[in-house]
């Protein structure tokens, strides 16, 4: 019976891909929070959600950790050091350590850490070379959450997220159905009754043929990887004049939701 929760993350937690109105985004932060405040009295559940999009793991422990560790509450979902893992050079056992370390402060405070790994990246053209990186670094990811006796929402095992139907037109980031996926594996991480199969299979597609494909990754070269390498190489982020989300309602998300639905 978890009576507060506060997601704290990257554009992943913050939704990025799964669109609400006026440009905001909900997620599987948001659509977990529903899961979670449907157990509970109305109006007797508190949530949310710091995360923003781009932000490496130290932006996210000077930012969003003190202010999940002041709220103390009964459940925090901690997902960092995606965006450090994918840059040129970083080490993932360093990461690591620094994962740990926030990893302490949260569990100090907080009756639940959940923390998350990373995707199996093997059919995201951009990452997929990175797939060994993150493997290693989803692999002390777990061994932190074991000494801390945190639970695992392990995004690599998640077969259904293969589907390109899961992923948003620019391959970094999940659908709504992608979202709603990994929503329910974390009710079922925490031992809810969710209300579907987060491996439910996907409705049959044709084939697509070779031109076809070739076709798609053109257009999504120049739409979304093109701008992508220029804030690299421009030292922006995505995330540079966002605000996080903050307290969401549950009714709150539920509108958000139907609006787009």
């Amino acid at each position: 019976m978890i009576g507060s929760y506060v997601a704290v993350g990257d554009s992943f937690t913050e939704g990025v891909g799964d669109p609400g109105p006026e440009g905001a985004f909900v997620g599987w932060a948001d659509r977990f929070a529903v899961l979670l405040a449907d157990r509970r009295p109305e109006g007797d559940f508190q949530y949310t959600n710091l995360a923003v999009r781009g932000k490496l793991l130290d932006q996210i422990v000077a930012d969003q950790v003190p202010r999940a560790v002041d709220m103390a509450p009964d459940l925090v979902s901690f997902c960092a050091g995606g965006n450090d893992i994918i840059r040129p050079g970083t080490d993932p056992d360093e990461v690591a350590e620094r994962f740990e370390r926030a990893l302490a402060q949260l569990t100090a405070v907080s009756g639940t850490v959940m923390v998350t790994t990373g995707f199996d990246t093997r059919g995201v053209p951009v990452l997929r070379h990175l797939r060994g990186k993150i493997a290693t670094y989803n692999g002390h990811v777990r061994a932190i959450a074991d000494r801390y006796g945190c639970p695992v929402l392990d995004l690599w095992s998640l077969r259904s997220v293969q589907d390109r139907r899961a992923w948003d037109a620019d391959r970094l980031h999940l659908s709504p159905e992608g979202h709603t996926r990994v929503a329910l594996r974390a009710g079922q991480v925490l031992g809810l009754d969710v209300p579907a199969d987060p491996e439910q299979a996907w409705p049959t597609l044709p084939p697509r043929g070779v031109l076809e494909m070739r076709r798609d990754n053109v257009a999504w070269a120049r739409e979304f990887l093109v701008p992508w390498i220029g804030r690299r190489l421009r030292g922006e982020s995505s995330g540079d004049h966002v605000t996080a989300k903050g307290a969401l309602s549950p009714d709150d998300i539920r509108m958000r939701i139907a609006s787009v639905a």
